[in-house]
């Protein structure tokens, strides 16, 4: 019987962590042992973390990568170990797969298409392994074969796709197969996006059925390095099935998944299959590991297949998990919201409490508050609402222009959440630094000629106190700007920009709203729901810095948020030129909007848009949620001064019946 247990893990590592990932990668090896697997998928570059940037340009992080994986290969007796991490041969840095059995590292498989676009810049730092070439390296006295390898192990050959290998049309898998591998290892970094993980399990599970393999895939988890959140897949497939598939988005440093994977059957669909029958040994290296035993075992495999989230689901753990990971990482003590009593600033605040809730859920209390034992005031709290009232402070800053609605809608909140809640009256603040400037410049003020200037002001005044707050708690404030938000620059900054971490702006408010929504009235399946939110969501947004007579709401102050982001899509995720968003938005919004309205909201994106990008520049780091990202650190370069689109914005702002 040719049957064999296996396991892939997940692991929240933290870049140049050295010996917090070690004691990951150690405990991942122990339990993995401890269920009797055989053979354990890590993930790639977890020895040094993935997110290491431009430390990888440095000598002495890939030497210490290397004494670290002397290190993890000790702890590989009784199980083969696959992990990553950066490897220099020759003097070029690669991206590699280390192999260690009997306490040794074995060999290294060098990653073939390296991940160029968006979040990922591996190009940048590693060179591409060139197909078919190998060569060794001394490693602890020792030469170690390094390059494109397969391993045979007591009768079963093992190969590797390194996270973008599985993603290319060129996938390593069908040379590896036809050079008759039994089971292929993924180890990835693969970072979370809306529907993105059902992507994975289809590569996984196709490349089993296609390759007539094992498949083991192990990504990272959680926030590891501030910007990207790793949901933590992990999955065991074999013959086109799932055999395991591991939870997503857990709150623990190390979660290992093992199954069994059927290698008779295996065998048989590769022979079966004309595709994968040839042998290429010659362009794979074939390592041959003496002196390892891989048990066989007689355990059936225990088929799994995890429902797909929701979206809402998909946003509310993840954020969760990236708010939880950024808090314990930075060493903060708690957070701190400007509440507002409006969208933003609400779904922020509940995004803590419901970290605060799923956490504890999963660790027990006594494991999360071990996890977060740093935090001064941890040893004193008994209970999750004693957390809550620590952990995060909301305050209300109200103005002569606030209403009575939001500072209601606020308080609500931010009682039934469990926050500590600070009221304060911010409008002589307002009025002095108005005074001040007047009496300087001789400028009488007035909402008709300095409307922008009033605006921000007050928006401003708020930054001082809510930091000064936010210091004495040790916390971390959260900025509450979104996508949508920051796509046409409303928002003040050094105001309501203020923050150390924007958890809100890879969203968009139309689907913010909508979430709030779910929020109030069903929310996240073993977890309550927030009815105070029925005071947030039946307001129309607004920022109310002006008088209240005027009734200011987002909308009027741009275009409806709909509009908006189906614009933003087509301009900067489609890169569209402006008379070609037009188009599309005449044609999904004529039956609703006048075509006259429609062509002043392109004409007015346009402009916000490019006048705008140093605020972009300037905002608190956000997650990365969705391949929509507005970020200009990680994914959607623009330049800060340009000439805005101005011929193409002139020629639409021409009636139709006259352009040429």
């Amino acid at each position: 019987m040719e049957r064999i247990l296996v396991a892939s893990a997940a692991l929240n590592q933290t870049p140049l962590s050295w010996d917090g990932n070690l004691a990951n990668i150690r405990e991942a090896i122990r339990v993995a042992r401890s269920q009797g697997a055989q053979l354990l998928c890590l993930p790639e570059l977890c020895v040094t973390g993935y997110g290491c940037e431009d430390a990888f340009f440095s000598t002495g992080v890939v030497e210490r990568a290397l004494e670290y994986a002397t290190k993890v290969a000790r702890e590989a007796k009784g199980i083969v170990v696959a992990f990553g991490l950066p490897l220099a041969v020759s003097g070029v840095v690669y991206n590699v797969a280390g192999v260690a059995a009997n306490g040794k590292i074995v060999g290294f498989v060098g990653k073939q298409h390296l991940a160029g676009d968006g979040v990922h810049y591996e190009p940048r730092w590693f060179k591409e392994w060139p197909r078919g070439v190998s060569t060794t390296l001394s490693v602890a006295g020792r030469e170690v074969p390094v390059g494109d390898l397969v391993f045979s192990i007591d009768g079963i050959t093992i190969g590797f796709e390194i996270c973008e290998d599985a993603w290319v049309a060129d996938r390593p898998g069908l040379r590896l197969a036809q050079s008759g591998v039994d089971i292929i290892l993924n180890l990835s970094a693969s970072h979370f996006s809306f529907g993105k993980s059902e992507v994975r399990k289809r590569l996984a599970v196709e490349g089993s059925r296609l390759f007539g393999v094992g498949y083991l895939y192990a990504n990272l988890l959680g926030c590891e390095a501030g910007r990207i959140i790793y949901d933590g897949d992990a999955l065991i497939c074999s013959d086109g099935e799932v055999v395991r598939e591991g939870p997503r988005f857990s709150f623990k440093d190390v979660v290992v998944t093992a199954g069994v994977i059927d290698l008779e059957r295996t065998r048989g669909a590769r022979r079966r299959d004309a595709h994968v029958s040839s042998s290429l040994q010659s362009e794979v290296r074939r390592v041959a590991v003496s002196g390892v035993r891989l048990s066989r075992t007689r355990r059936g495999a225990n088929s799994s297949d995890c429902a797909p989230l929701s979206k809402h689901e998909e946003f509310t753990q993840a954020v969760t998990l990236g708010l939880f990971d950024y808090l314990r990482k930075s060493r903060s003590e708690g957070f701190v919201v400007s509440l507002s009593g409006g969208v933003d600033s609400s779904a922020a605040s509940c995004l803590v409490a419901l970290m605060v809730e799923r956490a504890c859920k999963e660790l027990g209390f006594s494991g999360f508050a071990k996890k977060l034992s740093y935090i001064s005031w941890m040893k004193s709290a008994k209970n999750r609402a004693q957390v809550m009232k620590k952990i995060l402070g909301c305050i209300y800053q109200h103005a002569a222009n606030s209403s009575k609605t939001t500072h209601d809608a606020a308080a609500g909140l931010a009682k039934e959440l469990g926050a500590e809640f600070f009221d304060v009256d911010i409008a002589p603040l307002v009025a002095s630094y108005e005074d001040l400037i007047s009496k300087a410049t001789g400028i009488e003020l007035s909402w008709q000629a300095h409307d922008i200037a009033r605006q921000n002001i007050q928006a401003r005044v708020r930054s001082p106190s809510v930091w000064l707050l936010t210091n004495l708690r040790k916390a971390l404030l959260l900025s509450t700007s979104n996508r949508s938000e920051a796509a046409v620059g409303y928002t003040t900054m050094d105001g309501d920009s203020s923050g150390g971490l924007s958890p809100l702006g890879g969203i968009d408010k139309a689907y913010l709203r909508k979430w709030l929504v779910w929020l109030e009235r069903e929310g996240p399946e073993g977890l309550r729901k927030y009815p105070s939110l029925k005071q947030v969501n039946v307001q129309a947004p607004t920022a109310e810095l002006r008088p209240q007579k005027e009734k200011q709401t987002d909308e009027k102050d741009l275009m409806p948020y709909e509009v908006l982001d189906s614009i933003e899509r087509f301009a900067i995720r489609d890169k569209l030129l402006p008379e070609d968003v037009l188009a599309l938005i005449n044609e999904q919004y004529r039956t609703r909007f006048k075509e006259s309205d429609l062509t002043a909201w392109v004409v007015r994106f346009f402009k916000l848009w490019s006048a705008t990008q140093w605020k972009r520049e300037r905002y608190a780091p956000a997650f990365h949620l969705d391949d929509e990202s507005l970020d200009p650190k990680s994914w959607c370069r623009f330049p800060i001064l340009s000439g805005g689109y101005a011929e193409d914005l002139r020629e639409l702002s021409v009636p139709k019946k006259r352009r040429r």
